[in-house]
């Protein structure tokens, strides 16, 4: 098993890469913006844009490449409602849309306490249950044409391979819908009514099958070129390091949401109230975790501006104190009430950079605080070249960080799904150097916030 195609489905794009399995390096990648149609009858993802793109990239791959595997990774609190036919029996409703909102009394009282689940109660769709919960409400025939229910991943193997089934990385993924001290569905399903059509789970490297006859015709794929069944995103950056590292360590994977999981860290008590939640990682075992919408909040604060930020930036911020409080996005992460404040104001793009990415960094640190973290942090993703935002969290935790080099932080993780666990040596991280500046920058922080901001080291 040589190159994979791995299919990375986020929030704000759909990616396709190919990884080099042997050398764990992405040898081409080409993206899309993952569009939202408005409705009828409520906003959801278009489906059938992303498929043409999969189905033209793995063809170009194919050709230029060669694909021997595929592997599939998708943002969570996502799920595709099926028809007997294998159609959908309904538009894959995005999260971001706030109709459950409008049921949230009647869903809580159906739905598993915290203790169960691991799960927090969110907001919008970001709990699949509520999501269903709502869907079968405003649609009254719905629940019978339901013939059975994937989370998004196995979507996406359905439409390859033919094969039906969810994994427990997604199912663990705040939906509502699973148990993971047990390993196995909480009694929502039986509650919603859906217990016989959730499709089975099965472990993200299981293999699902091979391609269909209709997809090796129209990619040039070889017929049974092999299909995985997938795993949710975050946990796909988790796995090289689960694979290649002793704990304690956490990774904090960056995208539209920033996801931060605890390996072999201290005890925590998680707090729901805060977005903290369990997730289930490849080996369907239940990893502490924290998150905000750290990219969001980036692009929200950016609007698509260039890095121009320098260090003479970063020395202005630092002397004058000039803060940006949480949140840019209320309603999640640890300050989730709080609306967004500068401290000082910013002369100039540059300075509001800096003080963009060290507000981030101390948010990421205040999560990594709240599951109990030891170790170094690994950052996945874009975050991972922002020179302010390492710099920041390495100071505000006292801890190494380590910056993650690939282009797509979780192809790489995706791919690995076909290697079966086979270690790499990863060297010692060196100590913590910092400007002290920095750390008294984060106490500052801290302070402004306010009642309930943890300090953020963890011996």
């Amino acid at each position: 098993m040589k190159r994979i195609a791995v299919i990375d489905i986020g929030k704000t794009n759909v990616k396709l890469a190919v990884v080099d399995l042997a050398a764990r390096v992405e040898i081409a990648v080409v993206t899309q913006p993952n569009r939202v149609l408005e409705g009828p009858p409520y906003p959801h993802f278009d489906t059938e844009g992303i498929w043409a793109f999969v189905i033209e990239g793995l063809r170009g791959f194919q050709a230029a490449q060669g694909i021997d595997g595929i592997s599939i990774t998708t943002h969570g609190a996502c799920g595709a409602l099926m028809a007997a036919d294998g159609g959908l029996a309904a538009p894959v409703l995005d999260y971001e849309h706030t109709g459950p909102d409008d049921c949230r009394a009647a869903y809580e009282a159906i739905r598993p306490a915290f203790a169960e689940t691991g799960s927090p109660a969110l907001p919008m769709g970001l709990n699949l249950g509520a999501q269903i919960f709502w869907q079968f409400s405003q649609d009254g025939g719905l629940a019978d044409r339901v013939a059975w229910i994937a989370t998004w991943p196995q979507y996406w193997g359905f439409r390859l391979s033919g094969e039906r089934a969810t994994d427990v990385t997604s199912l663990g993924c705040h939906t509502d819908l699973w148990n993971p001290h047990r390993g196995g569905f909480s009694s929502l399903p039986a509650r919603l009514g859906i217990a016989g059509k959730l499709a089975a789970p099965r472990r993200p490297g299981d293999v699902l099958g091979g391609v269909t006859a209709e997809v090796a015709r129209v990619t040039g794929l070889a017929p049974g070129t092999p299909v995985l069944c997938g795993i949710h995103d975050s946990n796909a950056s988790l796995l090289p390091h689960l694979i290649d590292r002793a704990a304690p360590f956490a990774v904090v994977s960056t995208g539209t949401w920033v996801v931060v999981m605890a390996i072999g860290g201290a005890a925590a008590t998680l707090d729901p109230a805060r977005d903290t939640l369990i997730n289930v990682n490849a080996r369907g075992d239940p990893v502490p975790s924290a998150r905000f919408m750290g990219g969001r909040e980036y692009e929200m604060m950016r609007g698509g501006r260039a890095s121009v930020a320098v260090d003479g930036d970063a020395d202005r911020v630092l002397d004058g104190g000039i803060m940006l409080l949480p949140a840019v996005v209320a309603g999640c992460g640890p300050f989730a009430s709080r609306r967004m404040e500068w401290r000082g104001r910013p002369d100039g793009d540059g300075e509001a950079e800096v003080a963009l990415g060290y507000y981030l960094a101390l948010m990421t640190a205040e999560c990594l605080a709240q599951v109990g973290a030891q170790g170094p942090s690994i950052i996945e993703g874009p975050f991972a070249a922002n020179p302010w935002y390492c710099d920041m969290l390495g100071a505000a935790t006292e801890r190494p960080v380590v910056r993650a080099t690939s282009r797509t932080g979780t192809a790489i993780g995706a791919a690995l799904l076909f290697e079966g666990g086979v270690e790499r040596t990863v060297p010692a991280e060196p100590p913590v150097t910092a400007d002290p500046r920095l750390g008294e920058y984060a106490r500052q922080w801290r302070g402004a916030v306010g009642e309930g901001c943890r300090q953020a080291r963890v011996n």
